[in-house]
């Protein structure tokens, strides 16, 4: 895994966060969720976890997920 950054909700993602993530990450805000994003790599793969319960993430097969934290 290799560590990314963080930031708070409603801020500018910072200019590592991809592109593909962005979409999704401004729709969970949309939610009215708040809290800080962590963005890490695992595998290769961007995943952006909020610390109120969200990840968003690019699949193996490329897909971008916005899922609430599963168990």
């Amino acid at each position: 895994m290799q560590l990314g950054t963080r930031w708070a909700t409603g801020s500018d993602a910072p200019a590592s966060v991809p592109a593909a993530l962005r979409p999704a990450i401004a729709e969970v805000e949309a939610r009215g969720v708040n809290g800080m994003w962590t963005l890490t790599w695992l595998e290769g793969r961007p995943i952006a976890e909020l610390d109120a319960g969200w990840e968003v993430l690019v699949t193996s097969s490329g897909e971008v997920v916005a899922r609430e934290f599963q168990d």
